[in-house]
């Protein structure tokens, strides 16, 4: 499945629609890095991988940006401990 990710970077946010469902991945900027708060997808659109790719694409444009990641979202805190080419990232 190929998914349009979009970065909302007003509200701090990378989002997808799959389906007709909304599900997002909400951050929030600190000092020199990106703290992954919360990771949504609806019932409706689970099972499909997309939790994952919207955490590879908030990962990929922190290391493209420089940044740590906090990984306060327990989805993609397990997430990046089963990918350890992201680990560097870790804050």
């Amino acid at each position: 499945m190929s998914l349009d990710i979009q970065h909302n970077r007003g509200a701090q946010r990378f989002e997808v629609e799959v389906e007709g469902v909304q599900c997002v991945l909400d951050y929030q900027l600190a000092e020199g890095g990106m703290a992954i708060t919360h990771t949504v997808v609806p019932p409706a659109a689970g099972g499909r991988g997309v939790a994952g790719e919207l955490v590879r694409t908030a990962l990929d444009y922190a290391r493209m940006k420089g940044w740590k990641v906090a990984p306060v979202c327990s989805y993609a805190a397990a997430w990046m401990d089963k990918h350890p080419e992201y680990a560097e990232l870790r804050a």
